[in-house]
């Protein structure tokens, strides 16, 4: 990057740390650190929730997504709304009523301490393992990127993180995420207008859209129904409903956002503006992807994204091999750039006969070139075993350090850095919470001053934050970092939503059988999803999002069992 890029990168940060350390310096109580003082408006609540689910992750993967495999990912969010205004009617009026600090006080009072210390310790381990994630995702592309270790990126991403979280609490975290939510959207509307005026003379945004059509890449829903198809119509409006629910219903991190408004309808209108807005958010960076890839049908990409990996690659005996490769790539890239421009003035000149037969073509050359892109990650893999081989998530961030100008990349680069500040700062935060809250002060410390409370939380959130960078040193990455959050969250959010639904709707189940189900459900998504990992045939296979729906029923069903059978015996 250029010395004006790094100007813009770091004034950006470092100006996002001061404000909140400097907004926020006067939380003196337990109360105004973990609450904020609740004096929140609706639109900082709802830029708050947006930006906590925003992560790094959104913004790297996300358009890679998109790349390489259209924009039917949008269909995730469809079942966002819905869970909005369930959470909105049933959860918030019960926490704001028990004016509670942690979404998991409210379980003790509906069952005992050991179901509530479960749920707490569930949403620990499952958000403990998401804090090195969103601070690793990022790092892992950005050292490669900007030339700098991991270790270096993890520490500059985590401890600008711990300053102003642990400083601040619950309203450092609120009022900075204002600033990270402008400058990614800011950044990314940039860069989406940006690729549009990258692309040929005579090639507008209609144009790009018909190419992106006629190559299935707008396949933006699917109403077949498929328990292996991780995202279609059905999965998004079941799965994915139960996933949000989840996690914004019962996660600590999210929770915390929306107990800081000023009132109920404060923070109602909060999570309404989530519901309303995260769909086109989404769909912006969704569309970004693809324009990308539009883009590279007329410049040649490169064969792996990943070019420090190939860089490494080809100082090793593969270099031949991958050097005849690349050849034959670019030989299919000019095939594809003249069947692309035929397909254009066919478009233009509305011909149907010519569109289908430039589309066959291109189409064709498409799957060459996508197998010979299969070829090299297979030869990435043989050379270098240690390497990943899936370049997703540097597809983006390629396109924005070689074609866009210089400003622009340190503004990029900012938005990254923003989206995993932010998200990061919530999780530390909900993870210093809720150890404090349902852990030490309910059980180890419980008659000890406010103030010492205090401290207790900026110590905790301290200890998270250095466990979350330790952890996210020794990582290795997913199939694809935004799948990777997603199935962290489908293999524990279900346990305990499962726990909350029978809280909320559920009488009848009592605190030990809604204990036991809660364990047995777990025990057995972990079963399923070692299931699916081993099952080549795909017999067995679930989406990982369906995990959402068969946990929390799983959990909600056996309560009743073992409920029922508790009952038996002591009529018996």
């Amino acid at each position: 990057m250029s010395s004006i890029d790094w100007i813009v990168l770091f004034s950006t940060l470092v100006g996002i740390v001061a404000y909140g350390v400097w907004k926020t310096r006067g939380a003196k109580t337990m109360d105004s650190y973990l609450r904020g003082g609740d004096d929140n408006k609706w639109w900082a609540i709802g830029l708050s929730i947006m930006a906590t689910q925003a992560s790094a992750i959104t913004f790297l993967s996300t358009p890679g997504q998109a790349y390489t495999d259209g924009m039917r990912f949008i269909q995730f969010y469809f079942g966002l709304p819905v869970a909005m205004i369930i959470i909105s009617v049933f959860f918030l009026p019960i926490y704001y009523k028990l004016k509670v600090y942690t979404a998991y006080e409210y379980l003790e009072s509906r069952f005992d301490v050991k179901t509530r210390m479960l749920a707490a310790f569930i949403f620990l381990i499952q958000r403990g393992l998401a804090a090195g994630i969103t601070i690793y995702a990022p790092s892992i592309i950005l050292s490669s990127l900007l030339g700098l270790r991991l270790f270096e990126t993890n520490i500059i991403i985590g401890v600008l993180v711990i300053i102003y979280t642990v400083s601040g609490g619950t309203n450092a975290v609120t009022q900075t995420q204002k600033q990270q939510m402008a400058v990614m959207m800011g950044g990314m509307i940039v860069a989406g207008v940006l690729v549009v005026l990258s692309l040929p003379e005579g090639v507008g945004i209609s144009e790009a859209l018909h190419i992106a059509g006629k190559m299935d890449k707008l396949n933006v829903v699917n109403f077949e129904f498929d328990l292996s198809d991780r995202y279609n119509f059905w999965s998004g409006m079941t799965g994915a409903v139960f996933l949000f629910l989840s996690y914004f219903g019962t996660d600590q991190s999210q929770v915390q956002r929306y107990l800081s408004g000023k009132s109920l309808s404060e923070s109602r209108l909060g999570l309404m503006m989530n519901g309303l807005l995260k769909v086109p958010m989404q769909f912006i960076i969704l569309i970004i992807g693809v324009m990308v890839f539009v883009y590279y049908q007329f410049n040649q990409p490169p064969v792996f994204f990943n070019e420090t990996v190939m860089e490494n690659v080809e100082q090793t005996e593969y270099a031949e091999v991958i050097e005849t490769v690349e050849s034959y790539y670019t030989e299919v890239f000019e095939e594809k750039r003249t069947a692309v421009g035929d397909l254009v003035h066919a478009l233009q000149g509305n011909d149907e006969k010519n569109i289908a037969l430039a589309q066959k073509k291109l189409n064709n050359l498409n799957e060459r070139s996508k197998a010979v892109s299969d070829e090299v990650k297979y030869i990435v893999k043989a050379a270098l075993p240690d390497s990943e081989a899936n370049d997703k998530d540097y597809i983006f961030m390629h396109f924005v350090m070689n074609t866009l100008p210089i400003g622009i990349v340190g503004l990029l680069f900012a938005v990254i850095f923003s989206a995993a500040m932010s998200s990061t700062s919530s999780e530390l935060n909900a993870l210093g919470s809720t150890t404090t809250i349902d852990f030490y002060k309910r059980k180890i410390k419980p008659e000890a001053s406010d103030k010492h409370y205090l401290n207790s939380s900026k110590l905790f959130t301290l200890g998270w934050g250095v466990l979350a960078i330790i952890f996210a040193s020794y990582l290795s990455l997913f199939e694809n970092l935004i799948q990777a959050v997603n199935l962290i969250g489908s293999l524990f959010y279900p346990i305990i939503l499962g726990i909350f639904i029978v809280a909320f709707f559920f009488p009848f189940v009592k605190s030990n059988a809604v204990f036991l189900a809660a364990l047995l459900g777990q025990a057995v998504v972990i079963y399923v999803h070692y299931l699916n990992t081993i099952d080549a045939a795909g017999v067995l296979t679930m989406g990982y999002l369906w995990y959402n729906a068969f946990g929390c029923v799983l959990v909600v069903l056996l309560g009743f069992v073992i409920q029922g059978i508790g009952q038996r015996r002591r009529t018996d």
